[in-house]
Formats: C-alpha cells, structure tokens, sequence
C-alpha cells in the first residue's frame, strides 16, 4: 500500500476545515497533508520521540504521549474526526481506545492491515504467517499486537455501539468496496457512536 494512496483515501473522508486529532501520527505527513489541502487543524498523538521531533519540524501540532494511557486530557466530542490509521492493531487495549476515539470526536475513522486479504490466507494455508508489503514483519518479530480483518473490525464496531458510516478496503491505489475482507490489504471504517 502506498503512503500517498491511503493519505488520499483518508483526506477524502475528512470534511474541509474540520477539527483532526490523529493518534498515533508518526511523522505527521497525514495532519500536515490535512492541514495543507484541507485546512484543517488539531493534533497529532504520538510516543516516539524521532516522530514528535518530525512533526514539530512540518510544524504539525503534536503531543508525546502513550496511548495506552488513555485520551483522559480530551473531553467529550472535543474533534470532529478522530483518525486511528496503522495504531489499532498495536494497542493492548484496542477496543478502550476505540471507545475513547468515538468519544473524543463527532467520528472516527481506523484503517488496519486487513489479515484476512487472500494472500495472507494462502500463506496460512501454506503453513506460514504471511510476510506482505502491508504486513512486512516476520511472527517473531512485528510490532503487531493483535491481527484483525475487515469482518472483525464490522462485529467489533456493532459491539460497541458504533454506527458504520463508510467501509471499503485499500488494494496499492485501488479502493475496494466488494469482498474487501478478501481482496483488500487494508481495511478502512468511518465511523460514529451511536
């Protein structure tokens, strides 16, 4: 998946001039993306210390904090859209985070490695864990907690109270809205509470 291909695909969802907080923004490439093109402002939440001094060099808004420990300092619907790209799947507590999301902002947007894309389930049935552009990392040694597909992500959301307000997968630049649990590498949901 490219960068530039999820950026577009995210930025398109994201109402011009609304108020963004991204969790876990690496190197803000997204929020300056959003600010630039779609004037935007707000934050970005990130904990690596080469990633905040990357966002303060674009001039993005950023707080260094571990997002484990919750979104406590935000109150209620204090965002428009809250955006979880490539962090859900690194979290302990996912499904906290999540409600947090929905509870900080108007909406949400997540997008995940989707495990259940069809070569993923071929190298499982090879007998191996699949090693992919979207998912790069040996078993042993991937910074994911926890793998998720785009059906799981669909029972997740009704479990807890959100409502799905769009959902398509990401295949390189291609967007995909059939069979996207099986023909998608990326899963994309936007999402409110219900």
């Amino acid at each position: 998946m490219s960068d530039h291909a999820t950026m577009q695909a995210i930025a398109q969802l994201i109402p011009e001039g609304s108020r963004v907080l991204d969790l876990g923004c690496g190197d803000g490439a997204l929020l300056d993306h959003l600010i630039r093109q779609r004037r935007c402002s707000g934050y970005g939440i990130e904990i690596a210390d080469a990633n905040v001094l990357a966002c303060v060099r674009r001039g993005v808004n950023v707080i260094q904090l571990n997002l484990e420990e919750g979104l406590a300092m935000f109150a209620d619907n204090s965002f428009d859209v809250v955006l979880q790209i490539d962090t859900l799947q690194h979290l302990r507590n996912a499904e906290v985070m999540l409600r947090e999301t929905a509870r900080v902002g108007k909406s949400g947007i997540v997008a995940f490695p989707n495990f259940a894309h069809w070569p993923n389930r071929l190298s499982i049935l090879r007998g191996r864990m699949p090693v992919t552009t979207r998912m790069p990392y040996e078993w042993y040694d991937t910074p994911n907690i926890r793998v998720g597909t785009f059906a799981d992500f669909e029972v997740l959301a009704r479990r807890n109270k959100l409502r799905v307000l769009d959902a398509f997968g990401l295949e390189g630049r291609r967007e995909v809205r059939h069979w996207a649990n099986l023909m998608a590498s990326t899963a994309v949901f936007r999402f409110e509470h219900d």
